[in-house]
């Protein structure tokens, strides 16, 4: 154990016996998840090391800041940018996508000069080093249209030259707002000094998106579907409210086929998930894997492969059955070191009173109270 100020050894731990201790937590809670802060201060997370080290993230540990520090986040939701040509073929639509990643660029580094700052700190920080976090929402409903399971090697590969895309298109468009507005202050102290200027000390970051995908009608950050038929449950002091969602993307494939009928509509929405029903064809059900469908290491592998092109961080849960062990989440844990994430959280399903997620339209919430959102 080090003293952070003085730097000084204060003290040992059995590190074995702390994993062990983290990973029970979050069996029982879903709690502690897990930041990699050597990783997040020798990267570029933390673009200006002189105003560092980075010591937090924000609560879904996809930004890190420094002290005072801020970022404004936007997402572009890959659901809308599958072209399909007459034939039918359906493929990436990479000039949308790079027109709208640089117009998010020039609308996030415009954002800052509008933001009304709560403190002087903040804007003296936020102004000197423009971070920005242009991310990505929908990455499951791309992966359905484009007819590739979540949990496979080839939307692992595509993951990498999606983000990797972005991350250049955005950094291409960050340098060209240089010229015309700029670079950022402290950019000769910053990691990019040797390199061409540039607007914004980070460009890249993927965020949850629950609510704003809620919005586009999408689905969540770079998350496989939670479920065909799901439930949003909030109870706060101030509020309850229940959601119901039947994925938009299932229904219109499924509508006018033989097998999708009324009585299998009911199923799917009293049990919220298609693998294990064999009224569906197998190539239907490889397609539409839910979050409990798919292996703990295809997780992460996606929050790597996404990670390797992402400035900041990135949001990712590593949603697990209830049946999960701690040694799943022992194993999700390091694997998440070994791959090259930043941080890692993990959720076994029940493992708290009431949870905002639940499979299946019909499933009732459990008592108590909800304090996240």
């Amino acid at each position: 154990l080090i003293n952070p100020r003085t730097k000084e050894v204060v003290g040992q731990r059995d590190a074995r016996k702390i994993m062990e201790e983290i990973a029970q937590g979050a069996w029982k809670t879903g709690d502690p998840g897990m930041i990699f802060i050597d990783r997040l201060n020798e990267g570029t997370s933390n673009p200006v090391p002189s105003l560092g080290p980075i010591e937090a993230t924000n609560p879904c540990g996809e930004q890190p800041l420094y002290p005072f520090d801020a970022c404004n986040l936007g997402s572009i939701f890959l659901t809308y940018f599958v072209r399909e040509t007459d034939d039918g073929v359906k493929s990436v639509a990479w000039e949308k996508l790079e027109k709208t990643t640089k117009l998010a660029v020039r609308f996030l580094d415009s954002v800052i000069e509008r933001n009304p700052f709560p403190l002087p700190q903040v804007a003296e920080i936020v102004t000197a080093i423009r971070r920005i976090g242009l991310g990505v929402g929908g990455w499951a409903d791309m992966l359905i249209q484009l007819g590739i399971p979540y949990d496979s090697e080839e939307a692992v590969e595509l993951a990498g030259k999606v983000m990797s895309f972005i991350n250049e298109k955005g950094h291409e468009a960050s340098q060209e707002l240089a010229v015309e507005r700029g670079a950022f202050p402290l950019f000769t102290e910053s990691i990019h000094k040797d390199q061409k200027p540039i607007r914004n000390s980070t460009v890249t970051t993927i965020a949850p998106t629950g609510t704003i995908g809620i919005f586009a009608d999408a689905s969540t950050g770079i998350e496989p579907l939670f479920a065909i038929a799901f439930k949003h449950y909030v109870k706060t002091n101030a509020v309850e409210r229940t959601l119901n969602f039947f994925n938009p993307l299932f229904e219109k494939m499924a509508l006018g086929k033989s097998w999708y009928t009324e009585e299998l509509k009911e199923k799917i929405v009293n049990e919220g998930t298609v693998s294990h029903l064999e009224e569906i064809p197998q190539e239907v059900k490889n397609a539409f894997r839910t979050a409990h469908d798919i292996a703990p290491e295809w997780h992460v592998k996606m929050q790597a492969a996404f990670q390797k092109y992402t400035d900041n961080a990135v949001s990712k849960t590593i949603n697990l059955p209830n049946s999960a062990t701690q040694e799943d989440i022992k194993k999700a844990y390091l694997l998440a070191y070994e791959t090259g994430c930043k941080g890692i959280t993990v959720y076994r399903d029940g493992c708290k009173s009431v949870q905002v997620l639940n499979v299946g339209i019909n499933h009732r919430a459990a008592s108590g109270e909800q304090l996240g959102v």
